[in-house]
């Protein structure tokens, strides 16, 4: 994790967050480090993200207890879907998605 942080972790990027978390629920298998994480969602939603916005996600998800960090050694850390917490992640989804488009309406 990098030590300097320029975003409220209490205040994550949500639609980071979202694609984030929507990512490992619908790939339980799932494993990368902050840095992958970065480049498929800069591949797949082919929008410019810095990798302070993703580790602030990623850190926040962590601490929500929907992802699980392993230390590597050598590559240091991968980041998991918390299998424990998967119904919860789903849940936690679903319930932005419909705050999301309640504000929208």
């Amino acid at each position: 994790m990098t030590s300097q942080k320029r975003f409220d972790e209490s205040n994550p990027p949500w639609a980071i967050v979202e694609q984030v978390l929507g990512y490992f629920v619908r790939n339980p298998r799932a494993a990368d480090t902050l840095e992958g994480v970065a480049r498929w969602r800069l591949l797949e939603d082919q929008v410019s993200r810095t990798l302070q916005e993703t580790d602030v996600a990623l850190q926040w998800l962590v601490d929500q207890g929907f992802l699980e960090i392993v230390s590597t050694g050598s590559s240091g850390h991968i980041f998991r879907l918390n299998a424990d917490r998967c119904a919860d992640a789903a849940r936690f989804l679903a319930e932005e998605r419909e705050k999301r488009e309640r504000k929208i309406s």
